[in-house]
């Protein structure tokens, strides 16, 4: 039975954000969008869709729920050490700079590690590094570079003293190091991407995607890659017959395109 009172949600948020939630496992969305509307007190989603009309604060809490942003700084840490001491060396070595997209960046944690590990084998005035999302508060938030401790559990001893300022509960990220990222508003499914990367990094974001919105995304990361590029995914985001995009493996999360 077709849930109108969903179907007309998603409508509704097409048009108010630009973003498709019938691109989303349906079950997992509607799931996290009542626990968060009945915590609200509403009944329905479209007394919800009321509500984050009139109140912007309500607009910014359903935009974090629907994108999930759990990130910390180093997530999966030893993924990270590959990225370091394998994948990054090569890829320099190559090309001498490098063109790197942190996709779904969220709250910019993925981006500044990205950026603190460039700069064991760039100077930080040329490292450069593009950060997408498809939510504007995040990206403020981003912007802002300020974060509880929690997120800074996997940063090595030497990182955090270097590009971090202790403030009260919070660390803020050296300036040095938020003017090497560049923030940008994207939806990966319907805006086209840029090409020529070196390396993608595009993390913990993929699981929540329909299986035919993931092979349209590995076929867009593929194509915006430069031959011999890295794909880097999500520690649960195997992807299964890589080569049909284009890929072959590079290590565990690591993806070259042939």
């Amino acid at each position: 039975m077709v849930d109108q009172d969903y179907e007309l949600f998603i409508k509704n948020i097409k048009r108010k954000s630009g973003i498709d939630l019938s691109l989303y496992k349906e079950a997992q969305m509607k799931r996290r969008l009542i626990s968060l509307y009945e915590k609200r007190g509403f009944t329905s989603f479209s007394q919800f869709f009321e509500g984050i009309s009139k109140k912007s604060e309500l607009y910014y809490e359903f935009l974090d729920r629907m994108t999930i942003n759990v990130s910390e700084f180093y997530r999966n840490y030893k993924r990270w050490q590959v990225l370091e001491e394998k994948i990054l060396p090569s890829l320099i070595e190559k090309n001498g700079h490098i063109k790197v997209w942190s996709a779904a960046c969220s709250t910019g944690e993925e981006p500044y590690t990205i950026a603190m590990i460039l700069s064991k084998f760039i100077p930080l005035t040329k490292v450069k590094v593009l950060a997408t999302d498809i939510d504007e508060n995040v990206i403020a938030r981003a912007k802002l570079g300020i974060y509880p401790e929690r997120s800074l559990n996997e940063v090595p001893a030497e990182i955090k003293n270097k590009y971090f300022k202790k403030d009260g509960t919070n660390f803020i990220v050296s300036e040095e190091i938020k003017k090497t990222v560049q923030f940008k508003k994207q939806n990966l499914l319907s805006d086209t991407f840029d090409t020529n990367f070196d390396l993608i990094v595009c993390r913990n974001v993929l699981i929540y995607f329909t299986e035919e919105a993931k092979e349209t995304l590995y076929s867009k990361f593929s194509q915006a890659l430069r031959k011999d590029g890295i794909f880097f995914v999500g520690s649960t985001e195997q992807i299964f017959n890589a080569d049909r995009f284009g890929f072959k493996s590079a290590d565990t999360f690591f993806y070259q395109k042939k």
